[in-house]
């Protein structure tokens, strides 16, 4: 597991999650720049809106 600087009991679950969709982004996007496939630039994006949407999910659990 990765080493982390800090931690929250309601980031920590999410942490993977996170890193695994980054590398579903970078996957896309290598496959997209070698392919020119709109489906993998599509599906980054959409990968990108969800990790977005989660920290700020995580974020508001975390002020509360």
């Amino acid at each position: 597991m990765d080493h982390r600087e800090w931690n929250t009991p309601i980031r920590e679950r999410w942490n993977p999650v996170i890193k695994e969709a980054l590398h579903g982004v970078d996957n896309h996007s290598l496959l997209y720049l070698a392919t020119g496939d709109q489906w993998h630039l599509k599906q980054a994006t959409l990968l990108r809106g969800y990790v977005r949407d989660l920290k700020d999910w995580i974020g508001q659990e975390e002020a509360v």
